[in-house]
């Protein structure tokens, strides 16, 4: 009987492969590396150019000024003889009420016939055309409007002064009867009325300066008015005030100011005036300029747009985020010392040390300056530094000692040309709340094309950045 052959599988051995693992943990690695890097804030830089800053920021301004009010004293076709702005003394014929209409119909006729303007008149109206178009906006079309009936109140009174300079005589013989009106005291005319005369400053509130709720009414001529209806007003002095509201910012930028030069957005008029700031009725804050001439040219208007004009301070441009503060220790000046020789001296102190065995010495140890006054250098705080909290210095060529505490801050950026983060101490000029003019030339500071971190909240002293 033939023997049966037993078949038995061969099972190939298990090799550990090293250098998959190796790959594969180089592979694990390099994928972590990159997912950080994706996932981290990128840190940004910026070049240190040289500039200025010039505060362009747009104020809305209410305009006060001395105005009594006047009243009609009867019913009637209101008439005028004094012209938008122009002044006129005490005793001045104002303007009229026929209670007929009569006088109406004859100024119609005059016009008909031809009654010229003056050049005068003539460059009146294209004046009054020019601000129009240089003030027009979208967003405030109703006050096309009010300047309509400005205009066409300014064409028919000046027809009308035209006409009854030369006519009254006529008028009294054709039988044609109106009351005359006259001033009894001097000053500037204007017929546009609004709620604001005799307003107080210290009456304003921040709904004062809501356009949207300001309503003005302009005098038209041959208009029949009711008896006690406001139908001019009277400015008794050239002196006028702007009011505007302040932000805390504001408030800042011109405490030490007594005066304020503003330049107004619609005709490029630029006035200098005395700045006060003062309390509102609702307990805010308001900027008052008071001016002393110009007030005729805007006697039709409640409200200007200006800008104040600030002197562009020349020096280094930075961001306001890369600006930070950090703490340093103090240490008087009399204390520095200078080491090493000619070629490489640097600044430091003589600091006591100990042996082991307790024995005292003092050796001189160079320090990192970050800034200086007339009484004291700033040099680093860290547990990385030279000198430490509690470490005593010595005078030099004296036994006099300082020990190392006291600290103050100095406000900074970091700078990054060597590829790691330096405090660098700034001196600011002006700024703007979005950039700082810095003093340029300083010790210890910037210079123009230094690379510094956009925003300093993201690191520290020393860090190492990857640009």
């Amino acid at each position: 009987m033939a023997k049966t052959k037993k078949i038995v599988t061969y099972r190939k051995p298990k090799n550990f492969n090293i250098g998959t693992l190796i790959f594969t943990l180089i592979f694990l690695y390099l994928a972590l590396c990159v997912f950080k890097y994706l996932g981290r804030d990128k840190i940004q830089f910026y070049e240190v150019v040289e500039g200025s800053i010039v505060n362009d920021k747009t104020y809305t301004g209410l305009i006060l000024r001395e105005e009594t009010v006047k009243q009609a004293e009867q019913s009637g076709y209101v008439n005028y003889y004094v012209r938008e702005g122009k002044k006129a003394a005490a005793g001045s014929r104002i303007y009229s009420l026929d209670e007929t209409g009569e006088l109406e119909h004859y100024l119609e006729e005059s016009q008909e016939a031809g009654q010229a303007f003056t050049d005068e008149n003539l460059a009146l109206l294209k004046k009054k055309l020019a601000s129009l178009c240089l003030s027009y906006d979208d967003s405030e079309f109703s006050s096309v409007y009010d300047e309509k009936y400005s205009l066409d109140a300014s064409v028919v009174e000046l027809v009308n002064f035209n006409a009854l300079d030369q006519l009254d005589s006529e008028l009294e013989t054709k039988g044609i009867h109106f009351q005359q009106i006259y001033t009894d005291q001097a000053g500037i005319i204007s017929y546009a009325i609004d709620s604001y005369e005799g307003m107080e400053p210290s009456a304003v509130t921040e709904d004062s300066f809501k356009k949207e709720n300001y309503k003005k009414s302009v005098g038209q001529a041959g208009k029949l008015i009711e008896a006690g209806t406001p139908v001019y007003k009277m400015i008794t002095s050239e002196n006028w005030s702007i009011l505007f509201p302040l932000t805390e910012e504001d408030k800042a930028a011109y405490a030490d100011k007594d005066r304020l030069q503003i330049k107004f957005t619609d005709d490029n008029l630029t006035l200098s005036g005395a700045y006060s700031q003062i309390t509102g009725a609702d307990g805010g804050a308001y900027g008052k300029l008071d001016f002393e001439r110009f007030m005729v040219q805007f006697i039709s208007d409640r409200f200007a747009e200006f800008e104040v004009v600030s002197e562009a301070e020349e020096g280094l441009k930075i961001p306001a985020a890369s600006v930070t503060t950090k703490d340093f220790f103090t240490i008087p000046v009399e204390f520095a010392a200078s080491g090493g020789d000619e070629s490489s001296a640097r600044t430091g102190f003589y600091k006591e040390v100990y042996s082991e065995s307790g024995e005292a010495s003092v050796v001189f140890t160079p320090a990192e300056i970050y800034g200086s006054t007339d009484e004291y250098y700033y040099i680093e705080t860290s547990e990385d530094g030279a000198f430490k909290n509690g470490d005593y210095i010595v005078k030099q060529d004296s036994s006099e000692r300082y020990q190392i505490g006291a600290t103050a801050p100095l406000e900074g950026v970091y700078n990054i040309n060597k590829g790691y983060a330096v405090f660098k101490k700034i001196e600011k000029l002006s700024g703007n709340g979005e950039y700082f003019t810095i003093a340029k030339g300083t010790d210890y500071g910037l210079s123009v094309y230094d690379h510094i971190v956009l925003d300093a909240s993201m690191v520290t002293e020393g860090m190492i950045i990857y640009e």
